[in-house]
């Protein structure tokens, strides 16, 4: 099991990649949930040994900056990177700040790369995770970029990487893995069983990569149960 503690930053996952161009280009592509518009989003990011402070990077440190016409997350999301204790997957090697932010707009955009995002005004928190599902996303990246997401796929195959039975623990409360599928980021909004608030469930999205580094069309939906 791979443990950080604030300032250090996890393992890289094994599909790191080789190419001396990945080394200094990334390309990531947001994980988002649309609840309304199906809208698929990239960001380039850029080696910087030095980021300026308040920069925004990724768990390697790459500074990210949004691609021209894309829109950054919205400030009515009221989104904070960290807060709400920590997001663990030991059998990944994940263990990264978990913070909060709200749909708007009909829209759910996690602003940063090196957290996952619990949605406040879906499903529950994790005070009550007994009474409602709570639901989590964060970004993975492609072209070298290391966000949270990345942990939870294996990009060669296109399929997830977190297995049935591994063990993710949100703010202190384990939950063991039912399953994990992909599904279209333009059906995304409209699958009533993804957003059906059941108790004793965690749902995490991400964004699913494919093996010829093109943006990503899937997301990839975890679906667990609370331990006990």
């Amino acid at each position: 099991m791979t443990k950080t503690t604030a300032g250090q930053v996890p393992a890289r996952p094994a599909h790191r990649p080789t190419s001396r161009a990945a080394q200094f280009a990334v390309i990531a592509a947001i994980a988002l949930a649309v609840l309304a518009v199906g809208i698929a989003g990239t960001r380039l990011a850029l080696h910087a040994a030095a980021p300026q402070p308040g920069a925004t990077v990724d768990l390697r440190g790459n500074l990210v900056a949004l691609d021209p016409g894309e829109a950054a997350a919205a400030p009515q999301q009221d989104a904070v990177p960290r807060g709400e204790g920590r997001f663990q997957i030991p059998a990944v090697g994940l263990d990264v700040p978990l913070g909060a932010l709200s749909e708007a707009g009909g829209v759910i955009t996690p602003p940063g790369f090196t957290s996952v995002y619990r949605v406040r005004n879906r499903g529950v928190d994790t005070a009550h995770a007994a009474d409602g599902t709570v639901f989590v996303v964060t970004h993975s990246l492609r072209d070298g970029g290391v966000a949270p997401g990345n942990y939870l796929i294996d990009v060669a195959h296109g399929r997830a990487a977190v297995q049935p039975g591994a063990v993710v623990v949100v703010d202190g409360v384990d939950y063991t893995v039912d399953a994990a599928v992909p599904l279209r980021k333009s059906d995304l909004s409209t699958d009533s069983q993804v957003w059906e608030n059941t108790p004793d469930r965690l749902v995490i999205i991400t964004c699913l990569q494919v093996p010829a580094n093109t943006p990503s069309v899937d997301n990839l939906v975890i679906t667990a149960t609370r331990a006990g």
